[in-house]
């Protein structure tokens, strides 16, 4: 993002210069804050809300949703005419980001990690779907998509377009300010619901985020705790990641504020065997909210922070009394793969008509 010196201004607070940021309007806010008040009760009457990011239902984005709606007022701003980004083929941000381009009228290159998948599921089948330009790099190495969409971009400007590159899951700057105007949006709800939590639990992967709720935190002088549960990087990597995010964002405000990684608070404890791939642990933990609220949760990012929080109050480590779990969406990663890690545990029965009434109620077989 560029800033044009228009000469002498008044001095603007961070909350002043965030609200004259442009944005393009995409998801309907804000999100609900709802009691979860039968999985609070199985944790010992734990106060726990969750804050429904996954009801932004543009483009079924979740919050990935609100960094774009900067990013892409950014690039409008700009002239671009593609966006360019990347991710693995089942990533939250890829098809939001192709959604919003969609929207706009631009183009959208997607560079993504490995090889293409055999089979069209679940994310990868919506960024096809939505008209993206899908690019492999061939290599596992996620990095490889940090240099391909530099290279890309190099491509694009050498045939005379104007593309716009946002990076692996839009973690950067301008975009981790969308998730601190939603801190205050949980800010605002949480005062008027006179429930204000001591911990914000959430999942953490690219980082921009937890960064945006970190900083959200400082500059409302909030109570709460950002706790992040890492779904791919060690922690000590998250937190660095977490922390340079949160400091180059309090810049773009204007704000001369260091955040340390020591600072940040993130566990690594339940990524099991790797980003994307779902845990039993997690797999426990989606059912058990799931049979409990009714609400969905997902096996790459929110099925893992939440068997965090749930290992956290059953164990007794750290217990808390009030929480609000940020809810960020991907439920389109239950319809990528065959299903077998999922533990439906369930009766099924075959039902007949009973001999006396053929008209009757039915029967299990």
């Amino acid at each position: 993002m560029q800033r044009v010196d228009s000469g002498p201004r008044s001095p603007a607070g961070p909350w002043d210069i965030l609200a004259q940021l442009p944005r393009r309007n995409l998801a309907k806010l804000p999100t609900p804050l709802l009691p979860m008040h039968q999985l609070g009760q199985e944790l010992g009457g734990l106060a726990l809300w969750f804050k429904r990011d996954d009801l932004i239902s543009f483009g079924l984005g979740g919050n990935k949703v609100r960094g774009l709606e900067l990013l892409l007022a950014d690039a409008l701003g700009q002239g671009a005419d593609t966006l360019v980004t990347g991710a693995g083929p089942q990533s939250n941000h890829i098809r939001a980001t192709a959604a919003a381009a969609a929207h706009c009228g631009l183009n959208c290159v997607a560079v993504m990690w490995g090889q293409a998948p055999e089979s069209t599921e679940g994310n990868y089948r919506l960024t096809r779907l939505l008209g993206a330009e899908l690019l492999f790099t061939g290599d596992p190495d996620r990095a490889s998509v940090d240099r391909g969409i530099l290279s890309v971009c190099q491509e694009l400007r050498g045939q005379g377009r104007r593309p716009y590159p946002i990076p692996r899951g839009g973690a950067c700057a301008l975009g981790t300010l969308g998730h601190v105007l939603a801190a205050k949006e949980l800010y605002e709800q949480c005062s008027q619901a006179d429930f204000m939590p001591e911990a914000v639990v959430l999942a953490t992967g690219s980082g921009g985020t937890q960064a945006g709720w970190l900083l959200g935190a400082r500059l409302l002088g909030a109570p709460w705790r950002v706790e992040g549960f890492t779904v791919s990087r060690p922690a000590e990597a998250a937190k660095a990641e977490v922390a340079r995010l949160a400091t180059e964002a309090a810049a773009l405000l204007d704000l001369d504020w260091r955040f340390e990684p020591e600072a940040v608070v993130v566990h690594d404890g339940f990524i099991g065997e790797g980003y994307g791939i779902p845990s039993p642990e997690a797999m426990a933990a989606i059912q058990r909210v799931c049979r409990a609220e009714g609400v969905l949760l997902d096996p790459t990012y929110t099925g893992k922070a939440m068997a965090g929080l749930l290992d956290t109050q059953q164990r007794g480590r750290r217990p808390y009394r009030r929480v609000v779990f940020l809810h960020t969406g991907g439920e389109p990663a239950f319809f990528a793969g065959d299903g077998e890690w999922v533990n439906l545990n369930s009766t099924v029965s075959r039902w007949k008509r009973t001999s006396d009434d053929r008209d009757g109620p039915l029967s299990s077989a």
